[in-house]
This record gives structure tokens, C-alpha cells and sequence, in this order.
């Protein structure tokens, strides 16, 4: 079920249905808002009370300097893209191999397989804490970068191959027809025939799993400890406990850690837009 559009000649709905838009959008932004202007203010604001008017001094580039040279930001922002990376391009990569398999090939067990990744992402993940945490353990792994990324590779791969299954399956049957009839081998159409036809689903996908690997908190707090291996999430989090006073500080780290995932979005936004309608129309 959709909504029906407001018709034109219905004037006051049409203007009501703007201004809700325009409340609901300042009422959301508001937070962000907020953020942002507490980390322009000084340290003599901060401490003097004054964290809802507006600054009486301007220290955007002293607070900002400050996330990089007075507190571990940087180590933490670094460890973050060694981790989000990987892992981004580790769930491209399977979850395109299994959703070609899975979409394209029908053999005993599929359908089982398929839904082994689907009911894969109704498992709420603070009940495989213990058991993912005693698994690093034992593999040696646990405060390291790598058993990050071997989790979230691991875990976002069945949403990603759900992703990808959908999308390679919706290709015409004429096309893998073709390329069997030229001689191609299954990995010659997968790279040649399926790769390019579904970039903008690969854009797409790459843009929310780096927004849910960057934004992960919990499995950064349980599977690391030291500060050498913590990603902005994490440390973050311990900006907070060191600098409980230092509000402009805590807030212009939040606003750094939330600036990669933004980029991100807006460099990729025509192929993310393009990931997400296509298929939704058929010619």
C-alpha cells in the first residue's frame, strides 16, 4: 500500500503536507544542529555554563586542532578505515560470487542455502557475543583489527548476498544465454556480462556497508580493548569518559567521525540512487 499523491486542486493539503515536511525536518535536524555549535565554542564557554546560547567566542579551529593533537582521534580514524575498507570490499566480493551462484545456478539444497543467509540477519547480535568473543580468543585474534573484519565480512555477507541475489536474478535470461553460446566460462560472465549491469547495485551496497561497518559500536567495544586497535566509534566513546567536561571537544569529534560516511554518500549518491530504483520499472 502507497499513499495516494495530494491532487493539485487541493491547495490547503498540499500547503499543510509542505509545512509538516518543514517541521519535521527542523525538528530533525535540530540535534545536529546543536552538535555543530557546540563544538564552535571555547573552552571558557563550555565551562562557564553557557552550552544552549550562542557562543561568545568562536573556537572552531582551536577544538578541532585539539581532537588531533590532545586525544588519540587520529590512531582511532586511522583504524577505522583499516577496518571499513577490508570489509567493504571483502562483502563486494562474496556477496557477488554467492549471488551469482545462488541466482543462476539451481542445484540440490538452494533454496537452503539462500535461506541460511536470509535468517542469518533476524539473529540479534548480542546473543553471539560470548561465542564470537571465544572464538577470537581461541583463534588468537581478539584486540586486533583482523577479527573485526572477520566478523563483519562474515555477518554482513548475508544481507549483501540477499542484496545481490535479487538484483543478478532480475538480469535477462537472453544475456547468460549468449554468453554461454560464445564459449564464455561461468567466472568470464560473471566479470564481463553481470559486474557492469549491476554496478550501481554494488555502489549502493558499498555505501551502506560502510556507513554499518563505520558506525558499528558494540562489536567494537567487544572485541577490542587497547586504544592501538579501537576504531571512532570506540574511541569516541572514551573521548567521552576523558573529556567529560570538554564538551566542544567531544563535539568536534562527533562531527569527525560523522563526515567519512557523508562524503561517501554524496560522492556515490547518483550511483547509489541509480542501485536502489533499479529494476523498479520494467521496460
Amino acid at each position: 500500500m502507497y499513499p495516494r499523491p495530494i491532487p493539485e486542486t487541493a491547495i490547503w493539503q498540499r500547503r499543510f503536507y509542505v509545512f509538516a515536511v518543514v517541521v519535521v525536518l527542523i525538528l530533525w535536524l535540530c540535534p545536529l544542529f546543536a552538535i555543530v555549535l557546540t563544538s564552535f565554542r571555547s573552552t571558557a564557554d563550555v565551562m562557564g555554563g553557557n552550552l544552549w546560547g550562542w557562543p561568545t567566542e568562536i573556537g572552531v579551529i582551536d577544538n578541532y586542532k585539539a581532537v588531533f593533537t590532545d586525544t588519540p582521534m587520529a590512531r582511532y580514524f586511522l583504524n577505522s578505515l583499516i577496518i571499513t575498507i577490508p570489509s567493504v570490499i571483502g562483502v563486494l566480493v562474496m556477496s557477488t560470487l554467492a549471488g551469482f551462484v545462488l541466482s543462476r545456478y539451481r542445484f540440490r539444497g538452494n533454496m537452503l542455502i539462500f535461506a541460511l543467509f536470509v535468517g542469518g540477519n533476524f539473529l540479534p547480535h548480542q546473543i553471539m557475543m560470548i561465542p564470537v568473543r571465544d572464538l577470537m580468543v581461541r583463534l588468537d585474534l581478539i584486540d586486533t583489527t583482523v577479527a573485526l573484519i572477520i566478523f563483519h565480512v562474515a555477518f554482513q555477507t548475508g544481507f549483501a548476498t540477499l542484496f545481490m541475489r535479487n538484483f543478478i536474478a532480475a538480469l535477462p535470461d537472453e544475456l547468460f544465454q549468449a554468453a554461454r553460446a560464445e564459449g564464455a566460462s561461468p567466472f568470464q560472465t560473471l566479470i564481463h556480462v553481470v559486474i557492469p549491469l549491476v554496478r550501481p547495485a554494488l555502489a549502493a551496497l558499498a555505501i551502506l556497508i560502510f556507513t554499518f561497518v563505520w558506525n558499528d559500536y558494540f562489536w567494537a567495544v567487544v572485541l577490542t580493548v587497547s586504544d592501538s586497535v579501537k576504531p571512532v566509534t570506540a574511541g569516541l566513546a572514551n573521548l567521552r569518559g576523558e573529556w567529560v567536561s570538554a564538551w566542544n571537544l567531544v563535539s568536534a569529534g562527533t562531527i569527525i567521525v560523522a563526515v567519512p560516511p557523508v562524503v561517501m554518500f554524496f560522492l556515490m549518491q547518483r550511483h547509489f540512487i541509480a542501485g536502489l530504483t533499479m529494476g523498479a520499472v520494467k521496460g
